[in-house]
């Protein structure tokens, strides 16, 4: 049966693939060291006690209608509050858009601001970018980030790609890297958008900046999160920020995000998410309304949670130098935020103690998950070459005790091969 272009040229989620896979040995009774996907395990990262108070009391006052398209007034005020109180960001209710998570709106953004042929940049190895620019049949302009700079894209690198294109897509802390831009190099960024724009006659489109910003509050150490806005005020009108609550209070089931931005792109945004129906619940509204203003019950459960993301997240590369300074074939990027480490695991060319060669680096992922039982994401599934030997390993779902155990299964494997 002949399907539209989009539907037979659209590549599905690496990631979901290797995590319906993964969900199907684990029913069948097999132990895996599952930290595939960008979520959490609520039995160990709960969303916060007084934001599921809320949604209960939310529920039980029968907030279970549509809501308003743009999303309630009541949500948009506190969100208002919230990041002018955290990043001193202002943003008036009609400049603040919310929806079912960061998803929709990134659909939406892409789908405001980018037309066929447009040229679109984004850095590699990045989330789901390369999906979004297929969506709008746009052009990809892709910089391939390295390990020298924690995989972060540098301005010399975006510098020669700016001519005619749209839209550049920035994230930090970074989904699937767990890095981030330090505030130099975003300022040299910024001030190349700003002179681009200034070439750029009243009827052309200018370029504008789409800045995933869904991590911010996950820094660790002495890593602090930058916004184009803060460091260049003049940014305000060309820049779209995705944001949300599904990182920040481990709560991606609940689906609350939103976007800030200039009220005539946001209303754009509106638009067409009032076609796409992908809001926000009401009930989850008005309950994170509520809770966004508890600013000491934030701040608490903030604490706790971002140590104990931190204490997986600096155990696990503890743990990986180690076996690097045994002789092993695996590295590590040092955790600056998100819920992610970037680590290397260099085995293609390697043999299996049956003889097997380890050709490509699909293989290695596939010996990783039948011999050391570990479950990570290779960086091909963020757009990077497909002999990449990077992956991400997410924690949200890791337990303290796993940690010894996973890397000794991980040595055990490792120690296997010729």
């Amino acid at each position: 049966m002949k399907l539209s272009h989009l539907s037979e040229t659209l590549v599905g989620s690496e990631i979901v693939k290797l995590g319906n896979q993964i969900k199907e040995r684990i029913r069948n009774g097999e132990r895996i060291y599952n930290f595939t996907i960008g979520d959490f395990d609520s039995s160990v990262f709960s969303i916060p006690k007084q934001l599921e108070q809320e949604i209960i009391a939310a529920y039980q006052q029968r907030y279970t209608t549509y809501p308003a398209a743009e999303g309630i007034i009541e949500l948009r005020k506190s969100v208002a509050a919230f990041i002018k109180e955290r990043e001193g960001l202002e943003y008036g209710v009609h400049e603040i858009q919310i929806a079912s998570g960061g998803r929709p709106l990134i659909y939406s953004v892409f789908r405001a601001i980018v037309d066929k042929g447009d040229k679109v940049i984004y850095a590699v190895p990045s989330w789901n970018n390369n999906h979004y620019v297929h969506f709008n049949e746009a052009q990809h302009v892709v910089v391939e980030a390295t390990p020298e700079n924690n995989f972060m894209p540098l301005a010399i690198d975006i510098k020669p790609l700016l001519k005619g294109a749209v839209l550049l897509c920035l994230c930090t802390p970074q989904n699937p890297t767990g890095t981030m831009f330090s505030k130099e190099e975003l300022e040299k960024i910024c001030d190349l958008v700003i002179e681009e724009n200034k070439t750029r006659g009243a009827t052309e489109k200018k370029l504008l900046i789409m800045f995933d910003q869904m991590y911010w509050t996950l820094t660790f150490g002495n890593n602090q999160h930058y916004n184009p806005v803060t460091l260049r005020p003049e940014l305000r009108d060309v820049t779209i920020f995705i944001d949300g609550i599904s990182k920040v209070f481990a709560a991606t089931g609940v689906r609350v995000g939103w976007a800030l931005g200039p009220e005539l792109i946001i209303s754009k945004v509106k638009a067409i998410l009032s076609h796409v129906g992908a809001w926000a619940p009401m009930a989850e509204q008005h309950a994170t309304a509520k809770y966004l203003l508890q600013k000491d019950a934030i701040d608490q459960y903030l604490v706790h949670y971002k140590n104990e993301l931190e204490f997986r997240l600096v155990e696990i590369a503890k743990g990986l130098k180690q076996l690097k300074r045994e002789g092993f074939s695996v590295d590590v990027i040092e955790p600056q935020g998100a819920i992610y480490l970037t680590i290397k695991i260099d085995l293609a060319g390697k043999k299996k103690a049956d003889g097997t060669l380890l050709e490509t680096q699909a293989d290695v992922t596939q010996y990783l998950l039948d011999e050391a039982k570990l479950a990570i994401v290779p960086f091909y599934a963020f757009g990077a070459a497909k002999n990449s030997p990077w992956y991400r390993l997410s924690v949200g779902t890791c337990r303290k005790e796993e940690i010894p155990e996973f890397l000794g299964t991980l040595k055990e494997a490792l120690g296997k091969l010729g």
